[in-house]
């Protein structure tokens, strides 16, 4: 067992001390009452023994009732405080690990499905915070009753006493044998718990896809193989289990034939009493409770071991992008100067005019180079365009802008200043963006939109709106800015879902803004709408915008054209279609997918790419 680990999951029960302590008074209670109730038979079988009608029933009667409701509040009381520290530690642990998956580098994501992570966060966490509380609670009923009951064993007749106990080294032996079996086939069923859950959810997200290639029997089997490892590895968990209780249990049941042979042949040699023999009967079944009890925990704790790991391998997961603690000492020594205009919260200049690459490579991991030797200069006011072929490098370049990655070789500056001597906060809560793929949140339309400036008035978020284009299809719902758009989105289109985006991104007042094929799913006249106030928005900004549609780049400040992780070329629109290279070659090649793309009535068949995208 990792005792480091264990020590780690029960530091989460400190600030529920008071409970605990309170939960260890009921546990014993509880456990005394259990153990008397065994001495009260032999008392009254003794008395009956030796007085015979003169024995006094009503005393041993009144002992019988005050351990029975000693035994019933302390029932009470375990169960309600072991709930309550349940909920809690579940409350802990897991808002512990989101709020550190909030911190953590867009890198620790890269190599983790959905899945991986929701099995931690939902299954993982209950399973530890059940083993904590009830583990606690019966670690103390179990060993308080053992204890009581063994005292109880020597003091009334040793020899006997030393027959039951003799079997607790067997059952440490086999115990032991047990542990790493059951422990490697936990860790099997959690792994294959988190490979489900991520099949199920992209199965659920990607419906429209599965439904429009006819997967769906394709992916029941593999589903089918995920949940036949899952099965299997169940299976094995459980056969271990199986065969570790029931071995529990014949060890208890043999210390009892035996207490009951020798016990019986003392008995009739006169030498042990009746109620004696009775009470020890009946300790040596109950001695065995606990310890089925515990066999039971113990085969938990390797499932709740392997949960442990994976939560606690959220927990303590680490930025690979974060302060220096020379930022970080810059940023407490600002909180006690007085506020100023231009100054940001990390004592460098609050106001973005300038971002400069110099030499700026990247890579992933230990992968090839993905872009090199990258310069560029970019004023307030300018608008970049970055084009390109897919997988040439344009998403990582302006990733790295926005420090969600850091180059592997090179600076970025910011008005001159190595962007990693910046707070990460500051830079990031300069930016704004809209995505292809926008992603909006469960709620109404005004807090999607309100999502980068919680504080925003109504009026405001309108405005926003109506530039992003966004008013009159907000308005033409029932419900207005106050509709619910579903889980992620679900009951916006995608072009909805851009423009909602794009609205959060122009309300957020970003120095910094980054569209990534914003208006992909939006038709041209709401574009042109979009276009016509982007122009008042971009004034005084730094813009960067991928686009595949060169049409909508037209008028950016200068284009970048991208292949293979490098910049190819650069100039504005006029400038790179008169020098005939890369850019007027895509230019040509998109007007004469234009013209091949024209439809007339009569014609055979429609074009490709002319069915509805929506």
């Amino acid at each position: 067992m990792h005792v480091g680990l264990w020590r780690r999951l029960f530091s989460y029960t400190r600030p529920y001390r008071r409970d605990l302590v309170t939960l260890a008074a009921f546990s014993f209670a509880t456990a005394v009452a259990e153990v008397t109730f065994p001495l009260i038979t032999k008392w009254v079988l003794d008395d009956v023994q030796v007085n015979g009608a003169d024995a006094d029933f009503v005393w041993w009667s009144g002992v019988y009732l005050l351990c029975t409701v000693v035994l019933a509040v302390s029932v009470v009381g375990f169960v309600s405080i072991v709930g309550r520290i349940r909920a809690c530690l579940s409350h802990d642990i897991r808002e512990e690990a989101f709020a550190n998956l909030q911190r953590l580098s867009f890198s620790f994501y890269d190599h983790r499905p959905v899945g991986w992570l929701m099995a931690r966060m939902t299954a993982d966490c209950e399973r530890l915070s059940n083993i904590v509380a009830w583990g606690f609670m019966d670690f103390i009923w179990g060993g308080t009753t053992m204890i009581g009951i063994a005292g109880a064993m020597l003091v009334m007749q040793w020899q006997l006493g030393l027959l039951v106990l003799a079997v607790l080294p067997v059952l440490y032996w086999v115990t032991v044998k047990f542990r790493r079996r059951i422990l490697t086939s936990a860790r099997a069923v959690r792994s294959a718990n988190s490979r489900i859950t991520g099949s199920y959810n992209e199965a659920i997200m990607g419906v429209l896809t599965s439904k429009a290639f006819v997967r769906e029997r394709a992916n029941l089997g593999e589903f089918q193989g995920l949940t036949g490892t899952m099965y299997r590895a169940s299976v094995t968990n459980l056969t271990l289990s199986a065969i570790y209780l029931p071995i529990v249990i014949t060890l208890g049941s043999l210390s009892v034939g035996l207490v009951l042979l020798v016990g019986g042949l003392e008995v009739y040699a006169a030498p042990l009493m009746v109620g004696t023999l009775v009470a020890f009967l009946a300790y040596a079944r109950q001695f065995f409770e606990p310890v089925e009890t515990m066999g039971y925990w113990f085969a938990e704790m390797q499932m709740a071991q392997a949960s442990a790991e994976r939560v606690l391998s959220l927990v303590d997961a680490e930025a690979t992008i974060r302060d220096s603690d020379d930022v970080l000492e810059a940023i407490s020594a600002q909180r006690g100067a007085p506020e100023r205009e231009h100054v940001a919260f990390d004592g460098g200049p609050a106001r973005i005019s300038r971002i400069e690459l110099v030499n700026v490579g990247f890579a992933y991991d230990s992968g090839p180079p993905v872009l090199s030797d990258i310069d560029l200069t970019v004023n307030a006011d300018e608008t970049i365009a970055i084009v390109g072929p897919t997988g040439g490098g344009k998403s990582t370049l302006v990733n790295l802008i926005c420090r969600f990655y850091e180059p592997t070789t090179g600076q970025v500056l910011i008005d001159g200043i190595d962007y990693r001597k910046r707070s990460l906060h500051w830079l990031q809560s300069s930016l704004g963006m809209v995505l292809q793929n926008a992603h909006v949140f469960s709620g109404p339309i005004l807090e999607n939109i309100r999502y980068g400036r919680p504080d925003a008035p109504d009026d405001e978020v309108v405005i926003a709106a109506r530039i992003a284009g966004a008013h009159d299809f907000i308005t033409a719902m029932t419900e207005g800015y106050q509709t619910e758009v579903g889980e992620g989105g679900s009951r916006l289109s995608a072009g909805q879902k851009q423009l909602v985006s794009f609205a959060r991104a122009i309300l957020a007042d970003p120095q910094i803004l980054v569209m990534d094929e914003a208006t992909s799913s939006v038709d041209t006249e709401t574009e042109m709408h979009i276009q016509d106030g982007l122009r008042r928005v971009l004034m005084g900004r730094i813009s960067f915008v991928i686009a595949h549609r060169l049409s909508t780049i037209r008028n950016a400040t200068r284009i970048l054209v991208i292949d293979g992780g490098r910049i190819v070329e650069t100039g504005d629109h006029a400038t790179l279609l008169a020098a005939d290279g890369h850019y007027a070659s895509l230019y040509r090649q998109q007007g004469l997918r234009d013209t091949k793309s024209l439809w007339t009535p009569g014609s055979d068949a429609l074009p490709a790419g002319s069915g509805d995208g929506a």
